[in-house]
């Protein structure tokens, strides 16, 4: 039974891998976008977190302009930017400033969740909770700013007014389906790391799904964890930087992306680990054919529109290869 087209996507954390900086970080984020347009990828995606030493996308909007300036077709946008951080106001500002400088390449896609810790999401912004609380209103406030009908209101995002910005409701859990179904926007599932509601999300934003101008027909998008080498084995290798950045996050201590080492049963111990095995439960790794085998069954129970792939490699080189033959698998699948 062949699937159905199923677009293809990155999501991008500019992550740190020792022994880089910053500067040569960005320049591998934006290395990695043009390969991704030269192998039909859809969109690039970056996310907003904050106050992590391994992660470079925090100030995700100028991140955004630097890719989306360095490429030419490829949409550029944000995975998500975490609303309750921002006032609603500024964000139409910048991503209307973004669409206008790179007509139709600019998505906008909001999450609720702070990308921190508390104590960085109270210095981020004091009344965090109740802007988390009012989502769904910040994200009114966010499509009447784009809106030409807003032009003779006394608050104006006139930079964003009429500027074709398509907004995505990020989620992980079932509330974001709840939402996005409402507005009947496209909604884009954090299945690469939260793993638990994607079944349920995904059917409560089918059934619930209203048309809107914007959409006739719900659009579901699902990330996983996606790590293709030319074997198995040299696969495998390359994920214990992944095993380690994820020991990291259990750990508090985050570190940058460790050179990968070859496997050791500790290594395995620690997939085995019935909370890190949850997590990782969408992790496709391994040769071209492994993961081909993989993604299909995945696609075929989801029946996804689009795969948004998170590809965490401590070498730009391998991370470009690994998305080439995604691409590949992809292409031929659909």
């Amino acid at each position: 039974m062949k699937i159905k087209f199923t677009a293809y996507s990155i999501l991008d954390l500019a992550l740190v891998s020792e022994g880089l900086t910053l500067k040569q970080t960005f320049n591998n984020v934006l290395k990695l976008a043009q390969h991704a347009e030269t192998n039909g990828y859809t969109r690039f995606w970056l996310a907003e977190h904050h106050n992590a030493s391994n992660i470079g996308s925090s100030a995700t909007s100028v991140l955004i302009g630097y890719v989306a300036e360095g490429t030419n077709t490829l949409r550029i946008g944000s995975g998500g930017i975490m609303l309750p951080n921002h006032s609603p106001l500024i964000i139409a500002e910048q991503f209307g400033t973004l669409g206008a400088l790179y007509p139709n390449r600019i998505d906008l896609g909001l999450g609720r969740a702070p990308g921190t810790d508390p104590e960085t999401a109270q210095a981020i912004r004091s009344d965090f909770m109740k802007a988390a609380h009012s989502f769904p209103d910040e994200v009114e406030k966010i499509q009447t700013y784009f809106s030409t009908e807003n032009e003779d209101a006394k608050v104006r995002a006139t930079v964003a007014e009429g500027i074709d910005v398509p907004i995505y409701i990020l989620g992980s859990s079932t509330d974001s389906a709840h939402l996005a179904a409402k507005k009947g926007l496209p909604y884009a599932f954090a299945s690469h790391f939260a793993t638990t509601h994607l079944w349920d999300a995904i059917s409560i934003y089918r059934s619930k799904f209203q048309p809107s101008e914007t959409l006739e027909q719900p659009y579901v998008m699902a990330g996983v964890n996606i790590i293709v080498a030319d074997t198995d084995e040299e696969a495998e290798r390359l994920s214990t930087s992944l095993i380690r950045m994820i020991v990291g996050i259990f750990t508090g201590r985050r570190a940058n992306v460790q050179p990968p080492t070859d496997m050791t049963e500790d290594l395995r111990d620690i997939m085995r680990n019935p909370q890190v095995h949850q997590m990782l439960k969408y992790s496709f790794i391994g040769s071209k054919a492994t993961v081909k085998t993989q993604v299909k069954e995945f696609l075929e129970q989801s029946k996804v529109d689009e795969l948004i792939a998170v590809t965490h490699i401590y070498d730009i080189n391998d991370r470009i290869r690994s998305y080439e033959l995604f691409a590949e698998i992809m292409q031929e699948l659909n």
